[in-house]
């Protein structure tokens, strides 16, 4: 039985950085299986090949089959695989990480662990959405009264450049279809940010559910993530989409969105921008990425390897 330090899977330096990765790939009544290292999507057309580490997100809908052994590749590569429901407005992620250290999201710990340190970092998520403004100083309260004021102008914004009329923003959990063309395509776009933003945190070994402005849901961090880019990414897509009619609107916001994101090289801007807030330090990433490597804690901050018995002989093995 082989240890986790010695797994057989991919190591990172073998993986596509998740930021050279497709944004997501979305796919609906087909069923997906492994070739090698890809992934199938066999339907009625035939069967599509599907390159495993190049995928940020795979976005299954209604219809889809997985098989047990597609998963595994997928997990292996670190890809999230998002369940979207009817009409994209539910979903379940899931992931693994491309690192093998656990240096990420240690830093993430801490500074969540921390009530001053955790505000820095949401102030710091404020002054990404508020380039002009210095959040420093301000209260929690006054940092959510300048989002909610930063999305309505958005929302209008938009408005007026797309001509799309716009009354309210409204999200109806159970039923797509219940809203207008606009807030349908703002709903369809903020799911693919929230699977995008997921698969992201989980190749970086981050934890989705603690989160520094979001709290309380298992996702957290993922949706403060994804908040991120609400304004300069997937409204604008959104709206966009529905520029273009009602017809088939969920599928065209993804396209749009896709289009935005690989525009924008988002990816790279999340994995960047998640590094600077927690301030993790790339020489150390560097130097813990060299190898695939288990420790026990001792005192005095001392690590010592894992697998071996310290209570006698240093060179037996336990494990």
């Amino acid at each position: 039985m082989s240890t986790v330090g010695r797994r057989g899977a991919s190591t990172p330096r073998e993986l596509a950085r998740v930021g050279d990765r497709l944004s997501f790939v979305y796919l609906e009544r087909c069923v997906v299986h492994r070739d090698d290292n890809a992934i199938t999507a066999e339907d009625a057309d035939g069967v599509t090949h599907i390159p495993s580490a190049t995928i940020g997100t795979l976005l299954l809908g209604p219809g889809t089959r997985i098989t047990h052994q597609a998963m595994t590749v997928l997990g292996e590569c670190g890809a999230g695989v998002v369940w979207v429901g009817e009409q994209g407005v539910r979903f379940y992620a899931g992931g693994r990480a491309l690192t093998r250290s656990s240096g990420l999201v240690e830093a993430q710990a801490m500074a969540w662990a921390n009530q001053r340190t955790r505000l820095d970092v949401a102030r710091a998520m404020y002054r990404l959405r508020f380039p002009d403004e210095d959040p420093a100083g301000r209260t929690r309260q006054q940092l959510l009264n300048m989002e909610g004021r930063r999305l309505k102008a958005c929302y209008r914004s938009e408005s007026a450049r797309t001509g799309v009329p716009w009354v309210r923003r409204e999200y109806h959990r159970d039923d797509f279809s219940a809203g207008d063309p606009p807030n349908q395509a703002v709903t369809a776009a903020a799911q693919c940010m929230y699977g995008v933003a997921h698969a992201v945190v989980a190749a970086l070994g981050c934890s989705p559910g603690l989160g520094f402005v979001h709290s309380g849901h298992e996702r957290s961090f993922v949706l403060d993530i994804a908040d991120l880019y609400k304004t300069d990414v997937a409204i604008p897509a959104a709206f966009d989409a529905a520029a273009e009619g009602p017809e088939d609107i969920a599928a065209r916001t993804r396209r749009a969105l896709r289009d935005r994101i690989n525009k924008t090289r988002l990816l790279d801007r999340c994995v960047k921008d998640i590094k600077d807030l927690l301030h993790y330090d790339v020489a150390q990433e560097a130097a813990e990425s060299a190898e695939d490597r288990v420790t026990l804690q001792s005192d005095h901050g001392r690590h010592v390897e894992a697998g071996r018995n310290w209570d006698g002989d240093a060179d037996e093995v336990i494990w």
